[in-house]
Parts: C-alpha cells; sequence; structure tokens
C-alpha cells in the first residue's frame, strides 16, 4: 500500500514502499523526477538520475552545464563596456604595408 505525498513536484516514499518498490523509485527518478525517501515521516534522502547528479556536481563546482561548442563559447565571452562602439559607427584604422617579396 503507497502513501506518497508530494514536495514540490518531486515524490516522497516511505521508506517501506520505496524497498518494495524501488524500480518504480528508480524509472521516476530517471524521468527526471528527484524522489524524496522518507524514515518515520521526515524527510532522510533524495534519489536523482545520473545525469541530474552530475549537472548538480558541475553547478557546484562552478562548471558550465554541458560543453559549449566553439561559436557558444565565443558568444559567451564578455564584451569590453569601454570599447563598445555606437551602432553605425567603424573605427578609422589603414592596413599596414606588406612586403610580399
Amino acid at each position: 500500500m503507497q502513501n506518497l505525498s508530494q514536495f514540490g513536484g518531486s515524490t516522497a516514499w516511505p521508506l517501506q514502499d520505496a524497498k518494495a518498490q524501488f524500480s518504480a523509485l528508480v524509472d521516476n527518478a530517471m524521468r527526471g523526477v528527484p524522489q524524496h525517501v522518507t524514515r518515520s515521516g521526515k524527510r532522510a534522502v533524495v534519489v536523482l538520475s545520473e545525469q541530474d547528479f552530475e549537472a548538480l556536481q558541475r553547478s557546484a563546482a562552478g562548471q558550465p552545464a554541458a560543453a559549449l561548442s566553439f561559436v557558444e563559447h565565443l558568444l559567451a565571452i564578455p564584451k569590453a563596456a569601454g570599447n563598445a562602439l555606437p551602432t553605425g559607427k567603424r573605427h578609422d584604422i589603414q592596413p599596414r604595408d606588406v612586403d610580399f617579396s
């Protein structure tokens, strides 16, 4: 007999039910829904998918959630406010002479 409650969109399992229906608990966690397990009516542990756990570890370490592509990396570079040009303006830069001999 399940006595499941809700914690912010995730499911709370009493320990006895979690043990009896561990496959269902794991299936839910793998679908991206954290599964809380309670002991004596109090939250004890949370079961997460491996993917969610790794993302949580990367986030805690200050690493990006996923590897960026080269273009995403370039677009993520902070813009220097002091070097910004008003829209439509161009620097007056003269090309240098190159000796191809």
